[in-house]
């Protein structure tokens, strides 16, 4: 069986090793390196615990913030709200108590054993070192900053994640470096993290290529209907294949929109700096949780990630998201150092709902979609691959989502 996978971010390399491995032929296609595109600047956490929605009740009043703050964690830009009016609209509709319990469910399915599937891949593939396996801090200033996230955690407790609260002393027994600014924690215990994503989607990579996938490096068009299956022009060449899984993240719906597919997705731009030989400075993933950033020990240095800027694929990175980023961090840990930082800017490809639209696309047979996993690409991607294989070659077909 031929199959196409466009994308080689971690969600698309990871379907076409698993497909591989079960016996496609599979050839992977992208205009760049595995792994050089929003997965390159991922924080690294496998938030599994991440049941939580986006959208929850209350969103609507902070779209004024969204609009006007340009320090507020979830940032709006004024001259794209017209093109992001829609997908608002429909964020804000999913914030519904009964659409939130219902994508909690939805992400809680496919989150589970994240840790455990990535511990099993990364030693698969013959890179055990790069899971760490020491949990995740969550930190909060004070009680009303912690009741502002009591919807998330009682989520979390609803399915199952285990937590500890700590105070002051318990958070400075795990990181000492910890400023004075946090004084309450909430500690995944379970949790891990991958120190580094862009080594790892290349070790997915090259062990899918050992297993005689094809890499193919080029630009994908729409894909064609051809006889029983699917036509991929890939920089001129035509190419013919009984399946394609379309994982291009936050240019999905480019490639989808000459064939009619209704796909509400948005990129949520997502920024990160980096302090190289700085990775010391924490020794697990730290949640700065009232201002939205992840702070990871990466193996090349501390990685500081998060917010969400929705301006589209087009306006360059604004550079004060990430001096923000940087600010969070040298105010809040000690030890840095005075070292400029790196800065990265990414499009994480988010649906309103947060819940990635998985399987095959109802009326068109044989064309597969596995997109929109926002903030949790990494998180997700064994499972997603998982979900697709075990549809497109077992006995049972689906076209439903996640």
């Amino acid at each position: 069986m031929r199959v196409a996978v466009i994308g080689a971010g971690v969600v698309g390399a990871v379907t076409a090793y698993t497909l591989q491995r079960r016996g496609a032929q599979v050839t992977l296609i992208d205009p760049a390196e595995p792994g050089s595109g929003c997965s390159y600047g991922n924080s690294g956490a496998i938030s599994s615990g991440s049941v939580a929605p986006l959208a929850m009740p209350g969103i609507l009043k902070t779209v004024p913030g969204m609009l006007l703050d340009p320090k507020s964690p979830l940032r709006l830009s004024l001259a794209y709200l017209p093109r992001a009016l829609p997908w608002l609209l429909r964020f804000v509709a999913a914030s519904r108590a009964e659409a939130v319990a219902d994508a909690a469910r939805r992400l809680a399915a496919l989150h589970a054993d994240a840790a455990q599937r990535h511990l099993a891949l990364a030693r698969e593939i013959g890179v055990p070192e790069l899971v760490l396996q020491r949990g995740h801090l969550h930190l909060y200033p004070d009680e009303a900053a912690l009741a502002k996230d009591a919807g998330g955690w009682r989520l979390r407790e609803q399915y199952g994640y285990r937590f500890e609260r700590l105070d002051r002393q318990g958070i400075l027994s795990l990181e000492p470096a910890v400023g004075a600014r946090y004084r309450i924690g909430m500690f995944l215990a379970d949790h891990v993290t991958i120190l580094n994503p862009f080594r790892y989607v290349q070790a997915v990579a090259r062990a899918y290529v050992a297993r005689g996938g094809e890499l193919l490096r080029g630009q994908a068009a729409t894909p064609e209907r051809s006889g029983a299956g699917w036509a991929v022009t890939v920089d001129g060449a035509r190419r013919d294949f009984r399946h394609v899984v379309v994982a291009a993240g936050a240019w999905t719906p480019r490639l989808l929109r000459p064939l009619g597919v209704p796909l509400q997705l948005e990129s949520q731009r997502g920024y990160h700096v980096q302090f190289q030989g700085a990775s010391a400075t924490v020794s697990r993933t730290v949640v700065l949780a009232d201002r939205k950033v992840f702070v990871t020990p990466m193996e090349e240095g501390l990685r500081v990630g998060g917010t969400v800027e929705i301006a589209g694929l087009s306006r360059a990175p604004d550079p004060r998201r990430a001096q923000m980023l940087e600010h969070i961090a040298r105010e809040t840990f000690e030890g840095i150092g005075e070292a400029a930082p790196t800065q990265w800017m990414g499009h994480r490809p988010c649906m309103p709902d947060s819940v990635p639209v998985i399987g095959e696309v109802q009326g068109r047979a044989g064309l597969w979609l596995a997109t929109g996993h926002g903030h949790l690409g990494l998180t997700d991607s064994v499972s997603t691959a998982a979900r697709i294989a075990d549809a497109m070659l077992g006995e049972a077909r689906s076209n439903a989502s996640a």
